[in-house]
């Protein structure tokens, strides 16, 4: 069957190959379309699987909500330059509307149901977008969030949030608005918990053993009656040199007394106090002040306790401001959880050694 240049186009605008590959195509399929689509997604399959083993640690976070569910996907590539495409982004977009969509267990649950709007798979959606941009694809997660809540997707993608909530105003403009606001505190901010009532004691005893820890090996932080237990224990020990000896007596009642002594007085004086854990920890001063340390810790890595990040709109904490948007609106507001994505964390990106790499085409 004959085919013609309109016909090679044709095939280029449905696929986004390349021309000469599509002539290929239509040559090897003796000009019959369909046939020549599904001979260059058999040949982008082929080339995609040499190329899976690069590192595809850019990409973008794609967002969908509905009044049901919402759900956040994240979309990898190789390079930031295809992670900002458009196409790309829209098929991010579409994967997460597929998620609310179909409610699938995983992530191969996911590649294999239809992409929404389409009538391929996801998997093959995917497969169709990398014969256009020949770069390492891959989906590598999702979540699902039942209910109200709300999203925010900060730098074109490279962090995506939804904070879910339970509330009998989320058809309110001010409530979306407050949910926008919290989103992006969680961007910003990354909070580890929702509150403090979501850490386990066995993390708490965790943070605490932590923090005694961390305070005992840095002395000039520790309660003073502790500390001036720890100073005279060790020159009881013997464990100063003159020169410290002297600078401690002259300079004992300077809030600054560090300042003038020895790395090797500093590190005695941790040495003392680590091995008298057992003893300082029991003392009570020293558990009030470990109590101050981790209240502090868990302002900061508890979302609702955070301090708000915009003293613009309201001046206190998160749950504060969540709380103030409810009196306002006469309406229940409680949030219930987040999700925050940020693409190719926790991927290794290969780090190029460009002088090793000229070296080598030198031998």
């Amino acid at each position: 069957m004959a085919f013609t240049a309109k016909d090679v186009q044709a095939l280029r605008e449905k696929t986004g190959v390349g021309m000469m590959d599509c002539k290929k195509a239509l040559v090897e399929a003796d000009g019959d379309m369909d046939k020549a689509v599904e001979l260059l997604r058999e040949k982008g399959l082929a080339t995609q699987a040499k190329k899976a083993g690069r590192v595809a640690a850019e990409g973008t976070i794609g967002v969908y909500t509905d009044d049901t569910a919402s759900a956040l996907v994240e979309l990898n590539c190789e390079t930031d330059f295809v992670g900002n495409n458009p196409d790309f982004k829209a098929l991010a977009n579409r994967i997460a509307k597929t998620v609310v969509l179909t409610r699938p267990a995983d992530v191969d649950a996911l590649k294999a149901a239809t992409i929404a709007d389409g009538s391929v798979t996801v998997e093959e959606a995917i497969q169709e977008l990398f014969l256009k941009i020949r770069e390492n694809l891959q989906l590598r997660r999702f979540e699902l969030v039942e209910g109200a809540a709300v999203s925010y997707i900060h730098a074109g993608g490279s962090v995506g949030v939804l904070v879910s909530f339970e509330t009998d105003a989320a058809d309110k403009a001010e409530f979306t608005e407050m949910g926008k606001n919290v989103a992006m505190q969680v961007a910003a901010m990354s909070p580890e918990y929702l509150s403090s009532t979501d850490i386990s004691a066995e993390e708490l005893a965790k943070m605490r053993n932590i923090t005694v820890e961390s305070a005992l090996n840095k002395p000039d932080t520790l309660p003073k009656p502790i500390l001036v237990k720890v100073i005279n224990k060790a020159i009881a020990d013997g464990l100063l040199s003159e020169a410290d000896l002297a600078a401690y007596e002259e300079q004992k009642n300077n809030k600054f007394l560090f300042n003038f002594l020895s790395p090797e007085a500093v590190a005695a004086f941790a040495g003392v106090a680590v091995a008298g854990k057992e003893e300082y920890a029991a003392d009570p001063i020293f558990g009030k002040a470990i109590d101050g340390r981790i209240a502090k810790q868990i302002k900061e890595i508890c979302l609702l306790d955070q301090a708000f990040v915009r003293p613009d709109v309201f001046e206190g904490s998160v749950g504060g401001y969540i709380a103030n948007v409810a009196k306002t609106l006469g309406a229940q507001i409680k949030a219930t959880g987040f999700v925050r994505f940020a693409k190719g964390e926790g991927i290794e990106k290969k780090a190029d050694d460009f002088a090793a790499e000229v070296a080598s085409m030198m031998k």
